[in-house]
């Protein structure tokens, strides 16, 4: 994310454009998840901040999800 804001900074890109740029380089999952929501984001900031979001939370819930297992695989 640090780096492509600073890419932002130094380039020229258009509104449409720069979104279709952060688009290109999420994870498949997060944008799918993104443009698929009933309510996409429409703003550049509002992409950065629900993928970052949905990031942390996919992040979190697979870190659980091991916990979970290992917890049953000991049982």
């Amino acid at each position: 994310m640090q780096e492509f804001k600073r890419a932002v900074r130094e380039s020229r890109y258009e509104r449409r454009t720069l979104i279709d740029e952060f688009k290109r380089g999420l994870n498949g999952m997060i944008r799918r998840r993104l443009v698929e929501a009933e309510s996409p984001p429409s703003t550049i900031m509002d992409w950065q901040e629900r993928a970052v979001k949905l990031d942390r939370n996919m992040r979190q819930n697979k870190a659980k999800e091991k916990l979970l297992v290992g917890t049953t695989l000991s049982q």
